[in-house]
């Protein structure tokens, strides 16, 4: 058994010690094919810093050897050493073999360093070294597609599948087209690709995304049954539930809508849009009381949850419950939160529990907001009425008459309180 192969078998059978003997003797006597061999199975096995040794004392004998710096600069890049990967890769003459392959690598590096522009260029060059070389074309279409570049993404992937290729470095190009497609609003165009990433292999994500998609389209009889093949393979795949109760709306299910979301917040407690999206749909079906018990959950996981506070603040007022509108308003300003709509609320909830000077306050506040929102006009003008102040009123009910000239109504108020 010669050197090479007896290093090897003594490291897979775990006798490092006798192998790291049989190591230092190769590298101070061994041939350069020996010490080349060596150097790749050693880098095979995840001996890194031996074989990087190796490559090193191999370039002080060929120094300008482009396929051994390569070699060493991808062991550095795979240990974290960045900058001595770029000195070698630098080094590496324009007439070398190695060198289109030197510039991918570079690109890889700055790219992991976020200098995309270097890194672009990088690839044009090798592009246009090597104008039919596909890794090319799927390193510019994974660089485009980091940098939102959609277009570009696409026309890059479509060469790689132009050429019968669909599987690089263990990614789909398929499945990247698809995510491209789709990420640029071509949902329509997207979704026979994801179709082909996922017969050539099942794979959670690529099935989310496509069933996203389809909802996208508004194919959502398509997004139904790939969100529900999902929930079959992963229940635990959170994400999906919001989506499948979205698409079973659209398809007015509703009770198929409102059962997902509550086997949502089963698999996902602490997620405030599903309680919220619950709530929604609870108010959908006529159950206010599950409603209000579902979005002050979400509100309670989210005090500062906005869109929930308005609705559940929405149903309270419906239901005449004006103190708990004002307790819910007074909760939000705790948090430094402004919420114009939350000021008109208050200011009706005051005037209906008769504490004039209360609404009054509220109502001037929200004025800053909606002094140009006809229904809270209307509002402000009748409680200025109200109050006996008429100046006050007559000067709304002329912003009101901008909106509707005619009103007779609003004229005659105006002509009354005037004389």
């Amino acid at each position: 058994m010669d050197t090479v192969n007896k290093i090897v078998s003594l490291l897979e059978n775990g006798h490092q010690n006798e192998a790291i003997q049989h190591f230092k003797r190769l590298l101070e006597n061994g041939t350069p094919e020996e010490k080349f061999d060596l150097a790749e199975e050693l880098n095979r096995l995840g001996f890194l810093e031996e074989a990087a040794e190796l490559y090193q004392d191999l370039l002080e004998s060929f120094p300008d050897e482009g396929e051994l710096m390569i070699q060493l600069a991808e062991i550095h890049m795979e240990i974290g050493q960045e900058e001595e990967a770029m000195l070698l890769l630098e080094k590496i003459d324009v007439d070398d073999e190695a060198y289109p392959q030197s510039l991918l690598l570079l690109a890889d590096l700055y790219q992991m360093n976020g200098l995309f522009e270097v890194s672009e260029q990088k690839l044009i060059i090798a592009k246009n070294l090597l104008p039919n070389e596909e890794v090319i074309d799927f390193a510019l279409a994974e660089l485009y597609g980091e940098l939102g570049k959609f277009s570009e993404a696409i026309d890059s992937y479509e060469r790689v599948l132009a050429n019968g290729t669909k599987e690089i470095a263990g990614v789909q190009m398929h499945q990247r087209l698809a995510e491209m497609l789709s990420a640029s609003g071509l949902f329509e165009e997207a979704l026979p690709h994801y179709e082909r990433a996922l017969n050539e292999k099942l794979e959670i994500n690529t099935l989310f995304g496509y069933a996203l998609t389809a909802y996208q389209a508004d194919a959502n009889k398509t997004a139904i049954e790939k969100f529900e093949q999902l929930k079959e393979l992963d229940p635990e795949y959170h994400s999906l539930y919001l989506m499948l109760a979205k698409a079973y709306e659209r398809e007015e299910e509703l009770n198929k809508s409102f059962e997902t979301i509550k086997n949502g917040i089963r698999m996902d407690e602490y997620n405030k849009d599903l309680f919220y999206y619950g709530g929604k749909l609870a108010l959908k079906l006529g159950n206010e009381e599950e409603a209000e018990n579902l979005i002050r959950e979400a509100i309670a996981l989210d005090p500062g949850f906005t869109e929930a506070v308005l609705t559940l603040n929405k149903l309270l007022l419906l239901q005449e419950r004006y103190e708990e509108v004002i307790e819910l308003a007074s909760q939000v300003e705790l948090n430094h939160e402004v919420e114009p709509q939350l000021l008109w609320d208050t200011a009706v909830s005051y005037q209906h529990l008769e504490l004039y000077s209360e609404a009054l306050n509220k109502y001037q506040l929200a004025y800053t907001y909606f002094k140009d929102h006809e229904e809270f006009l209307k509002d402000f003008g009748y409680f200025l009425i109200e109050e006996g102040k008429s100046a006050d009123a007559v000067e709304i009910f002329n912003q009101l008459l901008k909106y509707d000239p005619t009103n007779t109504e609003y004229l005659e108020l105006v002509e009354r309180f005037t004389d």
